[in-house]
């Protein structure tokens, strides 16, 4: 099997350890991994901003930078919820403006192969034991796109109570939002701080040593206030815990 990587802006600018991470856990259950260079922005930060036409040149790029793959896999919830939720309006909205039908139809031929990883590894490879190893602590935040937009539902949960040596704890709070989103967090700095301090407080309050979530863009928001308020609690990717193994921990 060969599946294209979508590895978003945030993991290539800030986190390419995710990436990497994800190559390694997918290439150890035998599915060959291309990365096309083409790929760039999802166009989330745009449209979230309101920016819809300055958004369709994205749309655009990444149908044509992973066109001819049956797999598209993305550690990314939120630019997973971007595709397959906001490009399909994208189409329609052009069409409805007279703009004619060849968005709608990039976007209809691209949403049915995105993935966001723990669908990847649950509904089309059918594993749950990834044969990962990491002997900690760990609580797990579902993030909102995730959670309410792509109904990941207990995937992630799934993947994390197989790992050898992990124990799981659960987050009190866990579907409250961390207060991130995107451009929320720039137009409302107040309230997003406060949101996630109230999120890395339940975090904290579970004695776990890792806060764990699928999406970087939440996890930087939460790791900032935990290195803020001194916290030994750590933020990772759950990409980096299913890539670590016994002859490969995670550094």
């Amino acid at each position: 099997m060969r599946a294209a990587l979508f590895v978003t802006c945030v993991n290539d600018a800030l986190y390419p350890r995710t990436g990497i991470a994800v190559v390694r856990l997918l290439e150890r259950l035998g599915v060959a991994v291309d990365f096309p260079a083409g790929q760039s922005c999802c166009g989330q930060p745009q449209y979230n901003t309101g920016y819809r036409h300055e958004a369709e040149p994205l749309l655009r790029r990444t149908a044509e930078a992973f066109a001819g793959y049956e797999y598209v896999v993305t550690p990314s919830g939120s630019c997973a919820a971007m595709i397959r939720e906001h490009y399909p309006r994208m189409g329609r909205l052009a069409e409805a403006e007279g703009r004619g039908g060849a968005l709608a139809e990039l976007a209809g031929e691209l949403v049915p192969r995105v993935y966001e990883l723990t669908e990847f590894l649950v509904d089309v490879l059918g594993v749950t034991d990834v044969g990962a190893y990491f002997p900690h602590t760990v609580t797990y935040h579902p993030s909102c796109h995730g959670l309410r937009s792509l109904g990941l539902g207990d995937r992630p949960r799934r993947l994390l109570a197989a790992v050898k040596g992990l124990e799981l704890i659960e987050l009190p709070g866990a579907e409250e939002c961390c207060g991130f989103g995107g451009t929320f967090a720039v137009k409302n700095p107040d309230v997003s701080a406060a949101m996630g301090a109230d999120k890395i407080a339940n975090a904290a309050a579970t004695g776990a040593r890792v806060l764990c979530g699928a999406d970087n863009s939440c996890l930087a928001h939460l790791d900032g206030l935990l290195r803020r308020a001194g916290s030994p609690v750590r933020a990772l990717h759950l990409a980096e815990i299913l890539a670590a193994t016994e002859e490969e921990p995670l550094s």
